[in-house]
């Protein structure tokens, strides 16, 4: 007689499904205290981002890593630009062009990607690419 190969993979899948469950209860429990945790990230990161206004956080922008963070998953690494997305290495917009493309978004792009008063910065960022 031979013994049924599928019984092992159904307790595997009822285990998974409990064990889902089960965290999900969790999860439903510690709510208020996992919203607390994302709003204090959220908060640290904006600090970190330079959101908060004034002629300090302007200084210590960095565009480069700003754009490593934001821009490289659309234009790519290099910012060579990939399908849709045009490259910004020398790229032929001037550097009004690049401020509003920056503030409103253009196509796929969204606007507000970049902080207001770092806008400038980055447009002469993306201008000295070559």
């Amino acid at each position: 007689m031979q013994k049924n190969a599928i019984v092992p993979y159904i307790l595997i899948m009822l285990f998974g499904l409990g064990l889902i469950f089960f965290l999900s209860l969790e999860g439903v429990d510690n709510q208020e205290q996992i919203a607390e945790e994302q709003q204090e990230g959220e908060e640290g990161n904006g600090a970190d981002a330079g959101d908060g206004g004034g002629d300090t956080d302007t200084a210590s922008f960095d565009p480069e890593a700003h754009a490593q963070q934001n821009c490289i998953s659309c234009h790519g690494s290099s910012y060579e630009g990939t399908g849709a997305f045009p490259a910004l290495v020398g790229t032929s917009l001037s550097q009004e062009e690049i401020e509003d493309v920056i503030a409103n978004g253009k196509g796929m792009m969204p606007g507000g990607l970049v902080p207001e008063e770092n806008i400038p910065e980055m447009a002469e960022w993306i201008l000295s690419l070559e």
